[in-house]
């Protein structure tokens, strides 16, 4: 049984594995940069030590230093959060050699999953349906060429080791083809330290739909329905919602049935997410990729479930059997999501790190808000900008933007810009409301609030 656990990880994630752990009556072991040190997730563990510099490279990712820590504390389990060494299945490895519990997959299935190209090809070995594209990954210009004429434009390039909408390009015609390919490589190379790609055929209108899994040790693999993440800018998540309103009985089945065969195929064990590119046109759907750790929107499933996804991750990695078979989960209601990042959204979203001189985060019943700020607290310009995330339930989908609408208002912060103007506007967007959209509502949105502001 896992009495102690190292987190390695910061922000609200990290402040959520400690809750949960406190519910499980869990030791924590918190880990910080020195630009973390008055950090939340610092001051709520049971011990908090201290890595090094700012740099994730010389903190967060230091693999050796984190596993010494964990030995030297006497943890049983390290629980990686998302972003960071959560899907790094080579820290996965380490893990299991020195025999402390990794939360999350083996390193073999985060292996399989993290080669983007690899993990396609499992998928269409297994009867998930994948998008027209290259087999395997693309070396060379003149593959890419001949590639491109094979499926046609527009397409896109991604990077196989990718994540975070890093190492990705967009490529409507045949003129932009050398250049966006040696930018993905290059890209990819220098955030992943891999320069392979590979090539798909580009849906223009299409839904972002991912869907939430969970394995024991025993063969038993369920899926918790989808969330819609179609609301993105430039590939980043906006907003999310539970359930989707493109989505009926029949198809969550056909979708939940794929996840899971996706999750069996590589022997997967713990909780994880397998996304979709959802045609809005042809009503099909394509295996995108799968996220082999917590996601930053699971809290929507929580709330639509029940399940509390975090708790699930720890009792599987006990060794205990799901709790629950596929036909005894229901959803309820209908759960969105707001990520509140300190960006400038009139300054192309530019961050904007620095002291919050005042918050003050909403509350009332159906509000959820996982957060790591505190009035006097100093956002680090090192890490991601998202400072908070706002999850509100409601009986249906008006009532939830209703009350999602609430919420926002009552939040206050000051000292710094952040996305919290837009998020209000966006979730009044005409196209918004009548769940009508697709991939391309961002363009719209962003033009109509700059001319309101």
């Amino acid at each position: 049984m896992i009495k102690k656990v190292l987190i390695a990880n910061r922000g609200e994630i990290a402040v959520r594995i400690i809750r949960t752990c406190q519910d499980l009556n869990i030791k924590t072991v918190a880990i910080y940069s020195e630009a973390d040190r008055d950090a939340l997730h610092v001051q709520l563990s049971d011990e908090a030590y201290c890595l090094g510099p700012a740099s994730s490279q010389e903190s967060y990712l230091r693999q050796d230093v984190i596993v010494h820590l964990a030995l030297q504390t006497n943890c049983d389990a390290i629980h990686p959060g998302y972003g960071f060494l959560s899907e790094n299945d080579q820290f996965a490895l380490i893990c299991e050699q020195v025999g402390i519990k990794f939360i999350g997959p083996s390193s073999a299935a985060i292996r399989s999953m993290g080669v983007k190209d690899e993990a396609k090809q499992i998928m269409k070995n297994s009867n998930v349906p994948v998008v027209l594209g290259s087999d395997g990954l693309t070396t060379t210009l003149d593959e890419a060429i001949e590639i491109a004429e094979q499926i046609g434009y527009p397409l896109i390039i991604k990077a196989t080791a990718g994540g975070g909408g890093k190492g990705i390009r967009l490529v409507y015609e045949k003129d932009q083809l050398v250049d966006q390919f040696k930018s993905a490589q290059n890209e990819a190379s220098s955030v992943f330290a891999n320069s392979g790609v590979y090539i798909e055929k580009y849906i223009e209108q299409f839904r972002h739909i991912e869907v939430q899994i969970a394995a024991d040790q025993y063969g038993n693999t369920v899926h918790l329905g989808e969330r819609d993440c179609t609301t993105q800018r430039r590939m980043q998540k906006l907003i999310e919602e539970a359930p989707s309103s493109v989505i009926d009985d029949q198809l969550r089945d056909e979708l939940g049935k794929a996840a899971v065969r996706a999750a069996k195929a590589v022997h997967y064990v713990g909780v994880g997410t397998v996304e979709f590119i959802y045609d809005s046109i042809k009503k099909e759907f394509y295996f995108m990729e799968m996220n082999t750790r917590i996601q930053v929107e699971h809290t929507i499933t929580e709330e639509v479930t029940g399940v509390d996804l975090v708790e699930l991750q720890f009792r599987i990695a006990n060794g205990e059997p799901l709790p629950f078979k596929q036909e005894e989960i229901q959803w309820t209601g209908w759960a969105i999501e707001c990520r509140i990042n300190a960006e400038d959204p009139l300054q192309n979203f530019m961050p904007n790190p620095g002291t919050i001189s005042f918050a003050h985060l909403p509350a009332g019943p159906h509000v959820r808000v996982d957060s790591a700020i505190y009035t006097g607290y100093t956002i680090p310009p090192y890490y991601d900008s998202m400072i908070a995330k706002v999850i509100v339930r409601g009986s249906d989908r008006n009532d939830a933007i209703q009350k999602m609408r609430r919420a926002l208002n009552e939040m206050k912060i000051e000292g710094i810009p952040t996305t919290k103007d837009f998020l209000q506007y966006a979730l009044q967007f005409e196209e918004f409301q009548k769940g009508d959209f697709t991939s391309n509502l961002y363009s719209s949105m962003i033009e109509g609030f700059s001319d309101l502001k």
